[in-house]
């Protein structure tokens, strides 16, 4: 039976979601490992999106195959984070036949970070990005709405697989709230899909245009030149989550 389930993690100790050669810590082999520990099966985890080393999820989908489990899938959540590490959770399950977490995924929805504040908060370190100098948040949303639409982005990233850097984005915005520590900036795009380094590289952008190196028909450019050297810095991992996948259904 193939099941689908939405996983939460904290990155900050994996090298990213895809399981990769030897024994480097990864989302998808603390999965692996865990399912094989509690059925007896080797089980591949098949994820909606292979989410880069550092960065965290709360929206997740994975799939897997187990050819026998007695139990419901509410006691196959249970059972998971019993033996998952406590920065990895299984947050539901159900039977699936026949679904893929990517090829049916309809659109990617991610969440970046940054707080800019004269002192970075010690208990935020791995989850926001910090910023010590303020930032011009009309001059981020000027670049952010540029975004929206279909659009060559190959100045923001690769492709995983094939040379299409073609991708639809649907939402692009940014929000300022009041923090205890000076201010909190979040940024919320949902794509069909996105390049390598994509969102990071995005931020990283406008970022710079918020903090005055860039104007908006600057930004604009660099992003209509269609070319990856264009893109001078990347935001840290750390503020960036994988917050929901939709599906058609």
């Amino acid at each position: 039976m193939r099941y689908r389930a939405t996983l939460a993690y904290n990155g900050s100790a994996y090298w990213g979601f895809q399981r990769q050669a030897g024994e480097s810590p990864t989302v998808q082999k603390a999965v692996e490992d865990t399912l094989k520990a509690m059925t007896g099966q080797t089980v591949t985890v098949v994820a909606a999106g292979r989410t880069d080393t550092g960065v965290h999820a709360t929206g997740q989908v994975i799939s897997f195959d187990l050819v026998s489990w007695s139990h419901s899938p509410d006691t196959l959540v249970k059972a998971l984070n019993a033996h998952l590490p406590p920065d990895i959770r299984i947050r539901d399950a159900v039977e699936a036949p026949g679904f893929h977490p990517r090829f049916d995924a309809a659109s990617r929805r991610y969440r970046y970070t940054v707080l800019c504040a004269p002192v970075a908060d010690p208990l935020r370190a791995g989850l926001v990005w910090w910023v010590a100098h303020p930032l011009d948040l009309a001059v981020m949303q000027a670049a952010a709405a540029i975004l929206v639409g279909t659009h060559d982005f190959a100045t923001f990233g690769q492709p995983p697989q094939g040379d299409n850097t073609v991708r639809e984005v649907f939402t692009s915005v940014w929000a300022q709230q009041p923090d205890p520590w000076g201010e909190r900036y979040e940024y919320v795009v949902e794509a069909t899909a996105f390049l390598h380094h994509q969102v990071r590289r995005m931020v990283g952008m406008m970022v710079e245009a918020g903090l005055g190196r860039l104007t908006p028909a600057e930004f604009e450019a660099r992003f209509r030149a269609a070319d990856l050297s264009q893109a001078k810095r990347a935001a840290p991992p750390q503020g960036l989550i994988l917050e929901a996948v939709r599906y058609r259904d």
